[in-house]
């Protein structure tokens, strides 16, 4: 009697990881005679095949097939397909494993599919990432899958979303007739099988999905595709010719997943070639040769483009306009002179020119040496000098003087913002190529260009700006109106160069680890910008009011609203006029839009017995403010952590909290445990300024939940764990 499922194994230079992935296969419970096991050797280079034997002697159900050719990834799995026996057959990678009880669940929902009166060609399975560092990450389209048509069965056409999640081979169990019956074939070299999972989903009459973690992946390891140069990245082009061959041949598969499927290819291929350090720099001319002719060859009648910045990307590549495609992508955004149509574009190819220039430039650079004592610094997208960065930055200094920090701004008008003593580059200038191309430390509170790539050797600490009350990262995707269209595998990428990454609290440690998923070790050390806050004195904020303009004896309330993405520009939810006639003249009303708008808060001009009313939106240190106020006023903003480390007053208005957490998404209800008095609308907002401190116990609580770690002794604790500290050097 046939297996009712054969799983097959290729097997090559994984000696390291194999051992738990067979574990993984033979621990297992099965009914006898219902799996067969299928490890084929490609000729691997190191103990695997001893391995592979070893068990196979201790598990009737192994089969050992040692290749004398190397086949690739492709070809081994080729070969163990032709030997499967199974009814159903998944290929499972020897670098990964099953976690317990996978294939019980798995044989469970087998055998249901075959006593179906229309069975599954393909049941799809949920899936986990685990990191280096043992770190997991669920499964990042579980959200297309779970809960849709595919738990009891369709088609591809009634759920296309799934062409946009992994099409990877390894979390999909085929029925081995269907399969064969399809005559495709695995190809060579890397993305040997999209040119099998693309035919199979496309073709099928019935898809099912299995709601329950059966496979971890392995990510990040070393020798990895994924972050790996090579020329055979250029391997993905046959397999797009392989897919659309099948679709010719099908051409009742219809129009509409045909587009899918062109759309998916060109989108995978663009993203191969923007990702640094992948495509050589020798051949990326080549490559995006090859992007256009697959565009042109494959491109479906009736095609049109998409809008936004992707549409403009694939109508640059189906013009094989390398360098304006360049510029597009070093600058990400639309050249102001772009429009649709032929003519428009010819200023943006004027501007590639120099891009290109930049572009050659910095490749050049890169051929030097790291310099093991220069560190990049930058803060707020090249802003100025400020937040976690800049703490960072002073006390790095002190513990670490022979390292040389420089920081990037973007433009003149920012650099003259620096303290005299900080030194800096312009962006883009050939001083900031060489910089990043050579230096060994990066630091920054938002990521840095994903065109500059990350060097062996080079250490990235990623600082973020704010514990987390909003959704962040891949939480996002949850939220589509605040992800705005956000490129999540672009930020998993960017995540991906972290090799430290530092938290304020034990709440953000737990929320990033999750948002942001990967490799690099979290910092718990708390927020080094709150040092000055922990450490702050009395005469230091007398001094910093005094800098200000606050009389003496004035309230100052901060108001400091976070941004909303339904809402577009600054829309203050407080009418600000009312509230410094309410507040009177004993009162400083200091008004700071967020930093995602320009223009301030307009004018404000108040009556003798008004509260004085000053715009500090440009005040370009945000903790000078902080010591400054007697109480902030506030919604989401996660200045509220920072300013609950003074131990003030603060008072949340929050008249829409509703929609936000609606449309943001939050992880915790901020109304039940808030850091202070809550307001809902202008009179409640008035009286709980007006009363002065009326909730020491619901800030003390929260002090405790967010403010463990700020002790004023955060920078010292990152600097010393990054960077090498000299002998004897004090904090």
């Amino acid at each position: 009697m046939s297996p009712l499922l054969s799983i097959v194994l290729p097997v090559h230079g994984v000696e390291r990881y194999l051992p738990q992935c067979l574990d993984s296969l033979v621990a297992q419970s099965a009914h006898p005679g219902e799996v067969e096991l299928i490890a084929v050797d490609d000729l691997s280079p190191d103990g695997c095949g001893e391995i592979l034997d070893a068990h196979a002697a201790r598990d009737e159900r192994l089969r050992v097939l040692h290749l004398s050719e190397n086949q690739g990834l492709g070809g081994a799995r080729t070969v163990g397909l032709a030997e499967a026996t199974g009814r159903y057959v998944w290929f499972v990678d020897s670098d990964d494993w099953l976690p317990p009880g996978t294939l019980d669940a798995v044989l469970a929902e087998l055998r249901r599919e075959q006593d179906a009166e229309r069975p599954a060609d393909v049941l799809l399975t949920d899936f986990i990432h685990v990191y280096q560092d043992g770190g997991t990450e669920p499964n990042p389209w579980r959200h297309l899958l779970s809960g849709s048509p595919l738990v009891e069965g369709c088609t591809l056409a009634e759920h296309p979303a799934l062409l946009t999640a992994v099409m990877a081979v390894w979390n999909k169990v085929f029925r081995r007739d269907y399969l064969l019956g399809l005559e495709v074939a695995f190809g060579r070299g890397y993305y040997e099988d999209i040119s099998v999972t693309y035919p199979a989903l496309l073709a099928a009459e019935r898809l099912r999905y299995l709601d329950r973690p059966c496979y971890a992946y392995r990510r990040g390891r070393p020798g990895a595709i994924t972050s790996t140069a090579s020329p055979k990245h250029a391997d993905a082009f046959a397999q797009y010719d392989a897919i659309f061959a099948f679709l010719d041949r099908h051409p009742a598969i219809g129009p509409a997943l045909r587009t899918l499927v062109f759309e998916r290819t060109v989108k995978q291929a663009v993203t191969v070639y923007d990702t640094p350090g992948l495509v050589p720099v020798g051949m990326r001319a080549e490559f995006f040769r090859r992007i256009t002719d697959h565009f042109r060859r494959h491109r479906p009648a009736g095609y049109r483009f998409p809008g936004g910045v992707r549409g403009l990307q694939y109508r640059l590549v189906a013009r094989g306009a390398r360098r304006s495609y360049a510029e597009l992508r070093r600058t990400g955004q639309l050249p102001g002179t772009v429009r649709r149509g032929t003519r428009a574009l010819a200023p943006a190819v004027r501007k590639a020119v120099r891009g290109s220039a930049r572009f050659t430039a910095y490749n050049t650079f890169r051929r030097l040496p790291l310099d093991e004592n220069l560190a990049v610094y930058a803060a707020y997208w090249h802003r100025g000098f400020a937040c976690n960065p800049a703490a960072i930055y002073r006390k790095a200094r002190e513990l670490a003087p022979q390292i040389r920090g420089v920081w990037v701004v973007e433009d003149r008008a920012r650099a003259a913002t620096l303290p005299p003593d900080v030194p800096f580059v312009l962006l883009n200038s050939p001083a900031y190529l060489r910089l990043m191309a050579t230096a060994k430390y990066f630091v920054n509170n938002v990521n840095f260009p994903h065109t500059m790539v990350k060097r062996p050797g080079s250490v990235h600490l990623q600082t973020q700006h704010g514990t987390p009350l909003k959704t962040m990262g891949v939480d996002l995707k949850e939220f589509p109106v605040a992800a705005d269209g956000m490129d999540f595998e672009r930020l998993v990428e960017a995540v991906s160069r972290w090799d430290y990454l530092v938290s304020s609290n034990p709440h953000t440690s737990e929320q990033f680890a999750r948002a942001f998923p990967g490799g690099y070790r979290m910092l718990d050390t708390g927020y080094p910008r709150n040092d000055r806050l922990a450490l702050a004195t009395g005469p230091q904020c007398a001094a910093v009011r005094e800098s200000l303009g606050i009389e003496p004896g004035s309230t100052a309330v901060l108001y400091a609203p976070t941004h909303r993405e339904a809402q577009g520009g600054y829309v203050p939810l407080a009418d600000l006029r009312e509230l410094a006639h309410r507040l009177g003249p004993g009162f400083t009303l200091l008004v700071r839009t967020h930093y995602f708008h320009d223009g301030g808060v307009g004018d404000l001009t108040a009556g003798p017995q008004d509260a004085r009313v000053l715009d500090v939106s440009d005040h370009p240190v945000v903790e000078d403010l902080f010591l400054a106020a007697d109480v902030l006023v506030t919604d989401y903003s996660s200045m509220m952590f920072d300013y609950a480390v003074l131990d003030r007053p603060i008072v949340l208005f929050t008249p829409d909290w509703d929609e936000y957490r609606r449309v943001r998404g939050v992880y915790f209800d901020l109304m039940a445990e808030p850091p202070g008095a809550v307001a809902t609308d202008q009179e409640q907002l008035a009286a709980a300024l007006l009363a002065g401190d009326p909730e020491p116990a619901a800030r003390a609580a929260f002090r405790k939940k967010f403010c463990p770690w700020d002790d004023g002794g955060a920078a010292e604790r990152v600097v010393r764990q990054v960077f090498p500290v000299r002998d004897g050097a004090q904090g």
